[in-house]
């Protein structure tokens, strides 16, 4: 495990690191989630092994710090993860990101040009969620803080289930309601604009049995690669490895 110190007060983001060559791949995960729990079997895979690889948790989530102070933006995030991957001593990296995980991922690369040098987006966050009651992050977001703050964590674990709450279980309060508010949110620019107007490799994986995502076409022609993956929800690397190594694989060779 290694880590970094990424804010004024001295708060961690941690990761898992696996030795390999350049170029640098980077792991982001989704809320409530933790890159080397939901990453492990991937990176492991022989299409995806022999690089450097960072499975890295977010502030606020999994093995990293989870102050109370901090703001958990899109683009919060994604200062923070570039704090620890220059702290790393990596100059360019490619990025897969799920999720959540995606949606700092696109804000990453927007932020920090020249950081990011291909990306891979996992069933990502790319346009505004209306928050409503119920499953998912839109539910967490339909609260007040202090709502969840009060007791609609316990909520949510009702809800999340066994497989989601062993990893959601170890995230601050305050950073998974306030990522859950700002995964919602719509970003200026818009994070599908962003993920237009980036210069460089993009390949969005979706699962097939959902259908292509609304805008497609437009996304194709700002030469966003689409790859469908059969048998799979939405957590692509669990429910179908195989799948999503070999799609992994041939957006980064």
């Amino acid at each position: 495990m290694r880590d970094a110190t990424v804010t004024p007060n001295g708060d961690r983001i941690r990761w898992v690191e696996i030795p390999g060559r350049e170029p640098v791949r980077l792991y982001l995960h989704g809320l409530g989630a933790s890159s080397p729990v939901y990453y492990a079997a991937a990176a492991a895979h022989p299409l995806l092994t022999g690089h450097r690889s960072l499975l890295l948790d977010l502030l606020g989530f999994g093995i990293s710090d989870r102050p109370a102070d901090f703001p958990y933006t899109l683009e919060a995030h994604a200062d923070a993860v570039a704090a620890a991957v220059r702290a790393a001593g990596a100059e360019r990296v490619e990025v897969i990101g799920h999720s959540l995980g995606g949606a700092v991922a696109i804000a990453l690369a927007h932020r920090h040009p020249g950081l990011v040098s291909r990306l891979v987006l996992v069933d990502a966050v790319i346009d505004p969620v209306t928050p409503s009651p119920g499953p998912g992050s839109g539910g967490i977001a339909s609260l007040t803080e202090e709502e969840f703050l009060a007791g609609g964590r316990e909520r949510v674990e009702r809800w999340a289930g066994p497989f989601w709450w062993a990893t959601m279980r170890l995230a601050g309060p305050e950073a998974l309601h306030r990522s859950a508010v700002h995964r919602c949110r719509a970003t200026v620019p818009a994070l599908r604009e962003q993920l237009h107007g980036l210069d460089l490799p993009r390949t969005f994986l979706f699962p097939e049995a959902d259908g292509e995502l609304p805008g497609a076409e437009r996304l194709r022609a700002a030469g966003v690669v689409l790859e469908a993956v059969p048998d799979c929800g939405h957590n692509i690397m669990i429910d179908n490895p195989d799948g999503f190594a070999k799609t992994v694989a041939a957006a980064l060779a």
